[in-house]
């Protein structure tokens, strides 16, 4: 589990996470919600999404300050990712996994 000893590595995990979040919020909470009158799992998975787009959020500037990202050239498309829904699974792909190779290299 070497991933989680760098910034990147528990960023990308938060950028799982939240697409994750996402993945069960829209495909099983909301047609719960609204096919069958049950809105308990949208209560519950609402938060938690939530709070795991605060934390990509956060890591993301934190991650681009200390590895003095280029604001124009990385930490807008890591950002906009999570703003985009399955975003943060290509931004996984194509920046992150990337710079954390070279990372542990």
């Amino acid at each position: 589990m070497k991933f989680l000893k760098t910034k990147i590595g528990r960023l990308r995990i938060v950028a799982f996470l939240e697409g994750l979040s996402l993945i069960i919020l829209i495909g099983i909470a909301v047609p719960l919600k609204y096919f069958y009158q049950n809105p308990s799992l949208v209560k519950t998975m609402g938060p938690i999404h939530g709070m795991l787009f605060l934390l990509f959020v956060l890591n993301t500037v934190s991650v681009g300050i200390e590895y003095k990202w280029k604001f124009k050239e990385t930490t807008w498309k890591v950002l906009l990712a999570c703003f985009i829904p399955f975003g943060t699974f290509y931004v996984d792909y194509k920046i992150l996994s990337r710079m954390e190779i070279t990372e542990i290299d």
